[in-house]
């Protein structure tokens, strides 16, 4: 193979039989756990090189049988059939064994923290982030996630302000990471007489949930402010100080939880959401870094430009990153088509990924891409 370094295939290969031969040993729990771990990560990995390996030494038995000149001509006829068939084939394992060894990204099966927050429109922008959560409340109940609402401000018209949700299941941040940015639409609002079409915008933040071992937070690095919470309109809606802002004095970044009658539970959830966008942006830093040296690609977590529309009148929506028009506005809000958008996205940043890895292997500068 040209593209996939031969000496990483015999390695991953030689790790794998390594990692059987302890778990048949009998190792104790910790080592078990974690051998059973990388064993189910690499023994996919692991058959696809067998496959690969089994179909180049049938290719290379049929070139020997071409290139012999005692062959007779019925059977070079069959031999030239296969070898066709089996180009194609190769071709096949080659990339499905790219894809396999293509960087993971680590917080690909954590779970999610959903920020959804109206842009300029006013109350439009508000109705439509509404709009949008209920899209992911929808996509999340087709996944068998579960979605917990963490924060909400409602506006006067119904939609919100801001709201943050938890969403837990499998592989929640690996089908929602592409979906941070500016969200605009275009739509004539209930309240506009004369039928003119309307553009305001909402964004969304997708952060991975940050367990307490992903990132260290010192007290003293906290400023912790409680108060009287408040609801609609500024009236009281509670007796005591349960409202708690949390203010992370390295990074500025503030949190503010409210909707809980419990101190205690307003805390916790404020540092869920803090540990989150810390570790959200250590992730940012190093993905930046990593970018420095190439064009900014799908998946770099920029989320300052407008990245979908959502057209009402001409039930559209446009994903600007791809350039990908569907016509199926109705399905996509109900959660049902919101896939095709997802599937698209993540197979153009595994193309960006690949063409990225063929570039760093034609200047010998390939990186490793299994641990071990």
């Amino acid at each position: 193979m040209t593209a996939i370094n031969s000496d990483k295939l015999d390695k991953l290969v030689s790790r794998w039989e390594d990692v059987q031969n302890t778990l048949a040993t009998g190792p104790d729990q910790e080592t078990f756990v974690r051998l059973s771990r990388e064993f189910a990560e690499i023994d996919p990995i692991v058959a696809t090189i067998k496959e690969l390996r089994a179909a180049e030494s049938e290719y290379e038995g049929l070139k020997q049988l071409l290139d012999d000149p005692s062959s007779d001509k019925e059977m070079i006829e069959l031999a030239e059939a296969e070898k066709w068939e089996l180009e194609e084939k190769l071709e096949e394992i080659e990339h499905k064994l790219k894809l396999q060894l293509l960087p993971k990204d680590a917080a690909d099966e954590k779970d999610a923290i959903l920020e959804v927050r109206a842009g300029t429109g006013g109350d439009e922008a508000a109705l439509f982030a509404g709009d949008l959560f209920r899209m992911y409340q929808r996509y999340a109940d087709k996944k068998g996630w579960k979605i917990a609402i963490l924060s909400a401000s409602e506006s006067a018209t119904g939609g919100y302000k801001e709201i943050i949700a938890s969403i837990s299941g499998k592989g929640v941040f690996a089908h929602l990471k592409f979906e941070s940015g500016v969200h605009r639409v275009q739509r004539v609002p209930e309240t506009e007489t004369q039928g003119r079409i309307h553009t305001s915008a909402a964004t969304v933040a997708v952060l991975p949930e940050a367990e307490e071992v992903d990132v260290a937070i010192e007290d003293k690095d906290l400023r912790i402010d409680v108060f009287r919470a408040s609801g609609p309109g500024g009236q009281s809606v509670n007796t005591t100080d349960s409202a708690v802002r949390i203010t992370h004095i390295p990074t500025g970044i503030v949190v503010i939880q409210q909707d809980e009658k419990s101190q205690h539970k307003n805390k916790a959830k404020a540092m869920k959401v803090l540990r989150s966008r810390l570790y959200d942006a250590e992730r940012m830093r190093q993905e930046s870094a990593r970018a420095a040296d190439r064009k900014s690609q799908i998946g770099s977590g920029d989320r300052s430009q407008r990245i979908r529309t959502y057209n009402f009148p001409q039930g559209r929506v446009t994903d600007h990153r791809i350039n990908l028009t569907l016509h199926k506005l109705d399905l996509i809000l109900a959660g049902e088509g919101l896939d095709e958008i997802v599937d698209a996205l993540t197979t153009e940043h595994q193309a960006d990924l690949l063409a990225e890895m063929q570039d760093q292997v034609a200047a010998g500068t390939e990186p490793d891409t299994v641990d071990g």
